[in-house]
This record gives structure tokens, sequence and C-alpha cells, in this order.
């Protein structure tokens, strides 16, 4: 089961300026960058599912040049529920009263179904009278388009594409285009795989998809590609050497034959039968050799010298 409430606290919470500067860029360019300030997870009754609710995220921010703080509260909503817009003024209400501060509340409705506009509204009014007209800043994933993000300089712009309006067709460009872009952040390893695997989670191609998406990657300049083939390694790498910590054997061969393959083409038979004799320490020794192969002889070579 995908747990997409942690994905999505852990991408915002990764790259939350980056968030209000894609969605929000009014209220993000009037943020000191270095007041943001998480606060600890607040916990009370939800009145109208009558159960324990904890607010997603909770964040304090001072304005650029002032001694003026404000929160930004921000939920993620992973399905469609009725009165979620009542239930937001509850949230609202509850933690204004705790803090007693401005709160900037934003939803990020990031389910696939329905695509009908959620509500971002909820009011309290008689004929003469106004009582009420709480609002706030709604962003339905499923309704936005992957293409108008494609010039996006963005790390959370390029992980919602995998989860934005797609066509069929087009997932493997969409998957391609995520990748294209993620390489040119230049991210630390550990907030590029953070996208990666985001991507991967959302954007899974099946057997014939991944012909394309393929097609796709070779379609592009030599440098783009060369980079794009480089960080996917290294992010199934990091994964295989995971599953070794773990001790997990099963698969771990074939993926690295894939690996080279992708690298450096169709392997003869002499090699494939070398990389299945190789011991657990071995494979992990030419995972790490890997990145230096330029040609099936370079390969050779170093089977040839690790199991002489």
């Amino acid at each position: 089961m995908i747990d997409h409430d942690q994905n999505f606290k852990e991408l915002l919470s990764t790259f939350f300026l980056e968030f209000l500067h894609l969605f929000v860029p009014q209220i993000a360019s009037t943020i000191d960058s270095n007041s943001v300030t998480f606060l600890q997870q607040e916990y009370f009754a939800d009145l109208v599912e009558g159960e324990e609710k904890i607010v997603d995220l909770l964040v304090s921010v001072q304005q650029e040049g002032t001694d003026t703080t404000f929160l930004v509260h921000i939920e993620t909503q992973a399905n469609s529920q009725a009165n979620f817009n009542q239930r937001m003024f509850f949230y609202f209400a509850r933690l204004h009263q705790k803090h007693l501060q401005r709160i900037y509340p934003i939803v990020v409705f990031s389910f696939d179904e329905p695509k009908r506009a959620e509500k971002d509204a909820y009011s309290v009014e008689f004929p003469e009278l106004k009582v009420l007209d709480f609002r706030f800043k709604s962003i339905q994933v499923n309704r936005l388009n992957w293409r108008d993000y494609l010039t996006q300089q963005n790390p959370v712009a390029i992980a919602l594409m995998a989860k934005m309006r797609i066509a069929k067709e087009d997932r493997p460009k969409v998957k391609a285009e995520c990748l294209r872009l993620l390489v040119t952040l230049r991210l630390d390893p550990a907030k590029t795989r953070l996208i990666s695997r985001f991507v991967d989670t959302y954007l899974r191609l099946d057997s014939r998809e991944e012909k394309i998406f393929e097609k796709e990657i070779d379609k592009m300049e030599v440098r783009q590609k060369e980079e794009i083939m480089e960080a996917m390694t290294s992010w199934e790498i990091k994964g295989m050497e995971k599953g070794m910590e773990k001790g997990i054997g099963v698969g771990q061969r074939s993926l690295l034959q894939r690996l080279l393959t992708r690298q450096l083409g169709a392997l003869p038979d002499s090699a494939i039968a070398q990389i299945e004799s190789l011991s657990l320490e071995q494979i992990e020794a030419l995972s790490d050799a890997l990145f230096d192969f330029r040609s099936l002889e370079d390969l050779m070579q170093w089977l040839n010298q690790h199991l002489a």
C-alpha cells in the first residue's frame, strides 16, 4: 500500500519554500528564508469525524525585513470527502484560537478521482448578514496540466507532474521529462532520490510503456541522455545496495545485468555467466565500478581480474 500522506508530507516539508514559490509566489516572496520553523505536531479532536486529528504541516515564518510572523497550515488530502471545506474551517479555528496568529491555509488535493473542482470555501450567512466567509488555497493536482510545468525549475513541480492530468499515451513522455528536469537541478543525492522515488511511485510504467520511455530518452541530446542514464543507474544501484544490507539477494544479479546492458549494450553470454557466479561482495564491487566502464572490454577485463 502506498502511504500517500507520508509521501506528500516528506515532499512538502523538504521543499517547503519551493512549494510556496510554485503555488503562492506572492506569499513566498515576503518570507525570510532563515525564519522557517516547523512546529510540533498538533493533535485535537476532529469534530466532523469524531476522531483524533493530527495537523499535517504547521510552519511558522517571518516576513522579510520585519518582526511580523504568521503561520502556514498545509493539509494533504488523498481522497475526496464530503464537507472537507467545513473541516478545514474547524482546523483553522482551533489553530487560530491556540496561536492567535494569522494563518495561511493550504490544501493539496492529491487523489486521482474525482476530477471535479473541490470546494475551497466555507460560509455562514443570512439574507441580511454574512457571518463567515472562510477561504483556503486549493491545489487540486489532478486538474493541473503537466505541460504547464515543463519550464519550471522547481523540484515540487517535477514531483507533482507524476500526479497531474496526463493522457494515457503521454505517461512515458512525462516520466522522461521529469527525469530530464530533475538532473538539471543539481540537487544533493538525498533530495534527488526523494523526487525520483516520488515519480516512480506515482508513475509506474508497464513493459510497453518502458520501451516508449527509453525511446523518449534516446531522443534527447547526448549530454542530457548521459546525465539521465548515470543518475538512473545511481538511484537503482543505491536501491540494490540497500537490499544487500537487508540480506535480500533475489533479483540483484538481474538488476545489475540490466544496468550494464543499459550502459554498455547487449551483454555476451560469457559475461552473463560470469556475473551469475559473483558473490554478493563482488556484485557490490561491480556496482561501484560500473560508472567507470566505457565499453564491453572494460567489463570483461574487470570480470576476468576478479574471477581469476
